[in-house]
């Protein structure tokens, strides 16, 4: 109760210190929206769009090419009953589901990627801890942070009965029970980044719910693309460190 009243004074304090700012920004989000603050660990970081004009991107995301395989355009949909998202979504995911904690935004990227930068809010879990095998500690502790509970011996009886959709059965399989596992939004490079679609399809083979999973595709490419704000990691967001 208390973090919930300090941050909605954060937040506040924010918009106020950064109302007049924002009153003449050029280049908005939206017509109708400026920006938006969003929670980046313990920090409160404003995403906007960079108002300098002939702003043009540099370094590794002004490139066009890149050899295919493995850099290969991406199709829309990564795998059925998965959402792909722009960045609006994006938005709107890190005010609703993320801001209440039952969302998580999701780099799937390789640390070396995410400590040139992150768009803000996300934890960096790298694709190659989702391929891990199903009994791996290391991938066991990943989805116990993203609400699932590790289940143990469960009887044939119970699990013919989840198979037949009783008990929550969907969101059930005999190692894990996704039941109250976060809405998960991934991402990594671009259309041309493998990164995602990794992890989203190895998400669904240990059976998290599709309908829990959404795929950005533009990822930092697109994120970028439109002058939006992205941050270095602390240490919140580096999963991968820990």
């Amino acid at each position: 109760m208390k973090k919930s009243i300090l941050l909605g004074v954060l937040m506040c304090s924010t918009a106020i210190a950064t109302s007049s700012m924002a009153a003449n920004l050029e280049v908005k989000i939206t017509k109708d929206k400026q920006y938006s603050v969003v929670n980046h660990g313990a920090e409160l970081v404003k995403v906007q769009r960079i108002q300098d004009t002939s702003h043009v991107i540099d370094g590794s995301f002004a490139k066009t090419s890149r050899p295919c395989p493995p850099f290969c355009v991406n199709p829309m949909t990564v795998a059925d009953g998965v959402a792909t998202v722009a960045e609006l979504e994006v938005i709107k995911f890190m005010e609703t589901a993320m801001h209440r904690g039952d969302g998580a935004l999701i780099d799937a990227r390789t640390p070396s990627w995410h400590k040139k930068g992150t768009i803000p809010g996300s934890i960096n879990i790298p694709f190659t801890v989702f391929e891990k095998p199903v009994d791996d500690p290391e991938l066991a502790e990943v989805l116990e942070s993203l609400g699932a509970v590790e289940r143990y011996d469960v009887g044939t009886v119970t699990r013919t009965m989840e198979q037949l959709g009783m008990f929550g059965g969907d969101q059930k399989t005999e190692n894990w029970d996704f039941s109250n596992a976060k809405q998960l939004m991934l991402w990594c490079n671009g259309p041309w980044c493998g990164q995602s679609p990794r992890a989203i399809r190895a998400l669904l083979s240990m059976g998290y719910p599709a309908e829990k999973l959404y795929y950005y595709r533009g990822g930092m490419q697109m994120w970028q693309s439109l002058g939006l704000t992205t941050v270095l990691p602390n240490e919140a967001s580096e999963y991968a460190s820990k």
